[in-house]
């Protein structure tokens, strides 16, 4: 780690991009819930009064997809006409049966895809994740809270961006926080700043025990006033925020999204595995930093490659630090899928606030 700086961004559950994320996700949780064994790629836009869902389902019972994009829109709070996005927009159904040519390959325990894939971690949070990617998530999280309660001012959608400084690469401080949120127009935008001030970035530098920023310290929505969020400011699609899901930046992405994607496509299930490979390197003291790479092939069940980056920070040698990684799990595709148990309805919420660093998910267990 030799950046002096390093900033990551995350982006709250209304952003368009992670409306997209969860509807596609709550598809797949909806064909899993009836049927184990259902393939799902699928793929969601939005835009002003628009959703658009494309991509292939095949699951025993047919799926009401108008019905699960209604209530996905509802809970994020897109229910006041001003926003121009609300159950009552268009939806366009594009999705038929996954091909023949994949389902091949697949039927026979291959992988419903091809690619590399990387997990990363490092022991800068109890989280073993990059701390500005944690504080980026976590305000967030709490900016989305205070706009379904105390904050009812707020609207969906919002980002925030945190910068932190390394020396000898190792966390020093924060040095900046980015908030933006739309809010009521009839609400001060510095009411606005010092509440979100208050309630969401004093607490959390807090819990991190942190170097505390003051509030003019806080950049709060750049370009002035911002009322309109969601799809009617910013058109949205399934898997363009991955490295909001991965690492920030810091850690390398493979070259696929995760959403919309059952555990068949190594895309998503050799995503988690390479991160809990990582995390549990990380967590028995073998290194600092780890990246693990892996790579598939469709229709294979094995990965056709499998390394392991310490990035100088190994505390151990490289074999043990190997022969410890590569008896972790099969990494075959059937064994990530058995030992994590992911033929089950578990999606809709890696789609808001990133797939890692959360010890309910089962690639985040640590042995």
């Amino acid at each position: 780690m030799n950046y002096p700086l390093f900033v990551s961004e995350s982006v709250c559950a209304g952003h368009p991009d992670k409306i997209c994320d969860q509807i596609s996700d709550t598809v797949l949780d909806a064909a899993l819930s009836v049927d184990k064994n259902s393939r799902v790629a699928v793929e969601t836009l939005v835009t002003i009064n628009k959703v658009v869902m494309a991509g292939e389902v095949n699951c025993s019972r047919e799926l009401d997809y108008k019905n699960i994009a209604k209530k996905v829109i509802t809970d994020l709070d897109y229910t006041i006409p001003e926003l121009n996005f609300d159950k009552n927009s268009e939806i366009e159904i594009l999705i038929h049966h996954q091909s023949k040519e994949i389902a091949v390959g697949v039927d026979d325990d291959g992988a419903g895809d091809q690619g590399m894939m990387f997990g990363y971690a490092c022991n800068e949070t109890p989280q073993l994740m990059p701390l500005s990617i944690v504080l980026s998530h976590e305000l967030c999280r709490k900016m989305d809270e205070l706009q379904f309660g105390e904050l009812n001012y707020l609207r969906p959608d919002g980002k925030a961006e945190v910068s932190v400084s390394y020396e000898e690469g190792r966390p020093l401080k924060v040095e900046k926080i980015i908030l933006a949120k739309p809010f009521d127009p009839k609400v001060d935008k510095e009411k606005v700043k010092t509440d979100l001030y208050n309630l969401a970035v004093l607490p959390i530098l807090e819990k991190y025990r942190l170097n505390k920023l003051t509030e003019e310290e806080i950049i709060f929505n750049g370009t002035g006033v911002w009322e309109i969020g969601g799809p009617t400011s910013d058109t949205g699609v399934t898997g363009r925020k991955i490295v909001v899901d991965t690492y920030g930046g810091m850690g390398r992405i493979g070259g696929g999204c995760f959403s919309g994607k059952d555990p068949t496509k190594v895309d998503r299930s050799g995503a988690y595995a390479a991160r809990y490979i990582a995390k549990n390197i990380v967590a028995a003291g073998l290194a600092d930093r780890c990246e693990v790479q892996l790579a598939y092939v469709i229709g294979r069940k094995d990965p056709i490659g499998k390394s392991i980056e310490t990035f100088g920070t190994s505390k151990k040698d490289l074999k043990i630090i190997n022969d410890f990684a590569w008896n972790l799990l099969d990494l075959s595709v059937k064994g990530i899928i058995e030992k994590f148990d992911l033929k089950r309805p578990i999606y809709g919420k890696t789609a808001r606030y990133g797939h890692f660093g959360y010890e309910e998910y089962p690639w985040e267990k640590i042995i």
